[in-house]
């Protein structure tokens, strides 16, 4: 390492982020960068630690433990130290087709991992690592790397999120001929439209990638639902020698209780894809929070997205419900380093709402019980209880109803995050393709072979909902297997 003490030597800093009630004002980016000089200073309190728990990629406690995609992270580290930025680009792209992604959604369980986090805060290797991206964006150094050579295969993905993207990206590079196809009007899935503009701008950031692809060679075809009538899947399986599956875990969780059906509850990706589609075309219509007492059930980065967004509509207050007791401030005894670290945050919504209206939005071990609505069958107000998780005859932990904690909130818009249930079926029905106890397409982990030959899954589609690097990991291996059933062999990592 460039810096061997540097650990000892420098103090962990992050760039500042724009004010909270300055960016709740509009649809940009939020976060700001550091200069190059405070950039290598960080760099170089990576710690030559001997065995770098930040690039395992491994699940400990059914948690991410390190990168999932094995980014080479002390070597880039190094590298940004040493002002080396093209050799630390170099070294970022070997493990991950899309930097500029994690580096903006990623919770970075690297950092969670960082063997220097055990005793002092980890070294910020997430904003290392969009740094450099960023760099080679605006530097030109981000150009198109069509394959020299074509193997005369074809490759169906379906699906442009996360997992589809980085098989497209990596099947080309095997020098197979690759088509995308995306039901929606853009390609992207969840970094187009799952997520706000405000975390990960759609223009400058995933449309300048899907450009990039595009130039490589990729086709991209939109407004396309496999499966159906726009194109059944006999046309799938004569036109292309593969598939891969990357459709994501798109199913919503509901919360049947009684007034469920009254208007002005909408689940929170409803919410937030039309969002998305009004700030990309201003005439677009949406799920307006502007005026309305705002209660999300559900946490996680889906509700803490839909605090944000209600904010920047101009809600007049916002409440988000939490089932799961408020996490502690530093690590339990039973959540040891280099587990992700199971400590409390606040994200920027929350900071957001709580610059606005002086408080954090979350009620924690808190349920909604029974919606209430008005005369022309508006929500009016939300019905909750607090819950105690205790254990039931079978051992499990269920949260129980505290008596006498009863509450009514006054509500105008419910947004229901509370994650999702897996893939929608009518593509695996229609491909025959077998499915597990949990409804997700089965498919081996490392192998991602679907019960039908030539079919691959990767993704949410095929592990449930998860992080976006997984899927980016998954997207991976799958092109990795896929590239193996139609050569014999692959050199794929």
């Amino acid at each position: 390492m460039g810096k061997p003490t540097g650990f000892m030597e420098y103090l962990r800093e992050l760039p500042a982020d724009r004010e909270p009630l300055e960016r709740s004002k509009d649809w940009n980016e939020f976060h700001l960068h550091l200069p190059e000089e405070k950039l290598r200073i960080q760099g170089a309190r990576c710690m030559d630690c001997g065995i770098p728990f930040c690039h395992t990629g491994m699940l400990v406690s059914g948690m991410a433990c390190g990168c999932p995609v094995n980014n080479l992270i002390p070597e880039f580290n190094d590298l940004v130290y040493r002002g080396l930025w093209k050799q630390a680009l170099a070294r970022l792209l070997r493990t991950n087709n899309f930097p500029e992604f994690t580096g903006r959604v990623c919770p970075a369980p690297c950092e969670g991992s960082c063997t220097l986090g055990s005793i002092d805060p980890p070294v910020t290797i997430k904003n290392i690592e969009v740094s450099i991206i960023d760099r080679a964006w605006e530097e030109g150094w981000m150009v198109p790397n069509p394959p020299t050579f074509r193997s005369g295969k074809r490759v169906a993905v379906v699906g442009s999120g996360p997992a589809g993207l980085s098989a497209a990206a990596q099947l080309n590079k095997a020098g197979h001929q690759v088509t995308v196809f995306e039901r929606a009007d853009l390609p992207g899935g969840l970094l187009m439209y799952g997520i706000p503009n405000m975390k990960l701008d759609k223009r400058e950031v995933v449309l300048r990638r899907i450009r990039l692809m595009e130039q490589e060679k990729i086709s991209f075809v939109c407004n396309t639902a496999i499966g159906g009538a726009d194109y059944p899947v006999e046309k799938l399986k004569s036109e292309f020698d593969a598939v891969v599956l990357a459709t994501g875990a798109t199913v919503p969780r509901d919360l049947p209780v009684e007034g469920r059906s009254l208007k002005g509850i909408h689940f929170a990706m409803d919410f937030l894809t039309a969002n998305t589609k009004a700030v990309l075309n201003q005439g677009a219509d949406y799920i307006s929070a502007k005026g309305k007492d705002v209660i999300i059930i559900g946490g996680g980065d889906t509700g803490t997205d839909c605090v944000g967004t209600s904010l920047r509509h101009g809600c007049t207050s916002v409440t988000q419900l939490e089932i799961m007791p408020r996490s502690p401030d530093t690590r339990a005894a039973d959540n040891p380093w280099p587990e992700w670290p199971k400590t409390h945050k606040v994200d920027y919504g929350q900071e957001e709402a709580e610059a606005k209206f002086g408080a954090d939005p979350r009620v924690f071990v808190t349920t909604a019980t029974k919606f209430e609505g008005d005369a022309e069958g508006n929500v009016t107000a939300v019905h909750t209880v607090e819950v105690e998780w205790q254990k039931n005859d079978k051992g499990q932990f269920i949260p129980v109803p505290v008596p006498g904690t009863e509450k009514v909130r006054p509500a105008g818009l419910v947004l229901l995050a509370m994650g999702f249930l897996g893939p929608e079926q009518e593509l695996p029905e229609a491909l025959g393709v077998e499915r597990d106890g949990r409804s997700n397409i089965k498919a081996d982990y490392g192998r991602y072979a679907t019960s039908l030959p030539g079919v691959f899954a990767a993704g949410d589609c095929r592990r449930g909902q998860s992080l976006v690097v997984w899927a980016f990991n998954e997207g991976r291996g799958a092109a990795r297997e896929c590239d193996r059933f139609l050569m014999g062999d692959t050199e794929l990592p």
